[in-house]
């Protein structure tokens, strides 16, 4: 029994001509506030408004970089201009006890974990070490 894989996954179908869904509510969406501000405002205030919801739908439907559309770069852009950009490292608190005690503690475990070293243990571990080394 065959089962047809499917390919091409990650490509949109085309539903609206050239243009997919996306590319059309875009489409659609900017040319309608064009619209709305076009008979809102006078025509001299309304110019660069038009101009920038235009140029803004059409960098949404036609421009792609790294063959990514262009509404991903805007979207991330956008969370990042919105997300708080300050880390600050909290310390743990420790319970507050006498400092003579921590240092004590710390002192008597450090001192139990060392071997006591003498002088003469350390005159033979150097010629142990002065004696294998020549070889």
């Amino acid at each position: 029994m065959q089962f047809k894989v499917p390919q091409f996954i990650d490509i949109e179908d085309k539903l609206f001509g050239p243009f997919t869904f996306r590319q059309f509510v875009y489409m659609v969406g900017g040319g309608g506030m064009v619209f709305v501000i076009y008979k809102v405002l006078p025509l001299w205030l309304a110019i660069i408004p038009m101009l920038l919801v235009g140029g803004l739908a059409a960098l949404l439907v036609f421009y792609r970089i790294n063959n990514k559309p262009f509404a991903y770069y805007l979207q991330a852009g956008i969370s990042y201009a919105i997300s708080s950009k300050l880390y600050l490292w909290k310390q743990r608190l420790v319970k507050s006890t006498d400092k003579n005690e921590v240092d004590n503690i710390k002192i008597t475990s450090k001192a139990s974990n060392l071997p006591m070293m003498t002088e003469n243990k350390l005159k033979d571990l150097s010629w142990s070490l002065d004696v294998q080394g020549k070889d």
